[in-house]
């Protein structure tokens, strides 16, 4: 794939997750959170299913794998997407980026605290810059000093999207991350049927009647999440993941622009103070050490 093709696509994926964001705040006017949820994982599941069926070879999980896909299903779909929409709900699209956004040292604290995985003093240093980050965000960009409950349920579908990633990592290494996005997709979808019926009972879940709102929904869904997964990985697999990481830090500024110019969101200090520290530690975490190499023998140095 040509370079600028693949960084093309880098871009219109940044672009849209940082989109996503302000589309279903915006969706939010007119959808019950739950019920938004579950719709659009239903759209989601539909477009990935049908793209399985079209050419992709999918392989039956093991008993072990089964037991495994059903965590990341309750973790990363479940308790992620439940929590996210109903923090959204309360909270700004711009403060929901910059948390979720501190997933990966979320994960990297994880895997340290139940996997026992080495922590060094450099992971260390991101997870404290990208903590006080959140701590400008949660606690100093409210009308009052303290976390607001929106802020705290964009903490908790963080924490949920940060444990799935721990039991991915042990599925993609006999399965395709393909193959597990799509059972674990399917599987969240049916486990939030009941969280459904729980919102329609108690009277509080509604949906649009108008067809633009449901036209959103299905971009979102099959554009915004499924195409854009699709044109991620092949970034990862064209450019490299160091290269293709450096675009994770662009979705949290696009939302809080965004959402500045179309919701009418104030952009604060606070946000972009705390996004700062957020990405840096980030950063700084997956930081890779490079050790001076000794010149070989009639050759060259090359440039990076």
């Amino acid at each position: 794939m040509h370079d600028r093709t693949v960084f093309l696509k880098l871009w219109a994926v940044s672009l849209l997750w940082g989109g996503n964001y302000v589309a279903s705040a915006y969706m939010l006017r007119d959808f019950s959170p739950v019920f938004l949820s579950f719709a659009r994982l239903v759209v989601m599941s539909l477009f990935l299913i049908s793209v399985a069926f079209a050419g992709k070879t999918m392989r039956w999980p093991t008993r072990r794998e089964w037991g495994l896909l059903l965590i990341v299903g309750i973790t990363g779909t479940l308790i992620n997407q439940l929590f996210y929409f109903t923090g959204l709900k309360e909270s700004t699209p711009g403060n929901a980026a910059l948390i979720i956004a501190l997933s990966p040292i979320t994960t990297t604290l994880l895997a340290r605290l139940f996997l026992k995985e080495m922590f060094t003093g450099q992971k260390l240093v991101g997870a404290v810059v990208a903590l006080a980050g959140v701590v400008c965000i949660v606690l100093f960009g409210g009308k009052e000093l303290g976390i607001s409950h929106g802020d705290a349920y964009l903490l908790m579908a963080m924490l949920g999207m940060s444990a799935s990633l721990l039991f991915i990592r042990k599925l993609t290494s006999a399965m395709s991350a393909y193959e597990v996005t799509i059972y674990s997709t399917v599987i969240g979808t049916i486990l939030m049927s009941p969280a459904v019926a729980v919102e329609a009972a108690s009277g509080a879940l509604h949906a649009s009647n108008q067809l633009p709102m449901w036209l959103l929904l299905v971009c979102v869904a099959v554009i915004g999440q499924g195409l854009a997964g699709f044109w991620w990985n092949s970034g990862i697999a064209a450019a490299g993941a160091s290269a293709s990481a450096m675009f994770m830090n662009i979705p949290p500024f696009i939302a809080i622009i965004v959402s500045h110019f179309v919701l009418g969101d104030p952009i604060l200090l606070t946000q972009i103070g705390g996004g700062i520290l957020i990405l840096a530690g980030v950063a700084i975490t997956n930081m890779k050490r490079r050790l001076p190499r000794a010149p070989e023998a009639g050759l060259g140095v090359k440039g990076a």
